[in-house]
């Protein structure tokens, strides 16, 4: 896929496990910890399926499978790109 690269690179570092459900998380260190333990918990891997980008959003259908009740599904990855930087993230059914 032909995505935005600071997006492209998010998928790439999620496929290698580089990383409360329904919380928030603000600033790198309280994001990073949640993505490590949702990683070590779960085993998940997001693989982008489609995606749509308008001027600073980017929206992205993943097929999302792991080791978690009902896996596979799909999620919406939901991107607020600024100056090549994620600055938002919601992550939905």
């Amino acid at each position: 896929m032909d995505m935005p690269d600071i997006v492209n690179n998010y998928f790439d570092a999620d496929s290698r496990s580089d990383v409360d459900e329904n919380a928030r998380h603000h600033g790198i260190v309280a994001i990073r910890g949640w993505w490590v333990a949702a990683k070590k918990a779960t085993q998940y891997r997001a693989e982008p399926v489609e995606f749509m980008v308008e001027g600073d959003k980017a929206l992205f259908r993943a097929r999302v499978s792991g080791h978690f009740p009902g896996s596979p599904v799909m999620l919406t990855h939901d991107f607020t790109i600024k100056d090549d930087r994620i600055v938002r993230l919601e992550i939905r059914s």
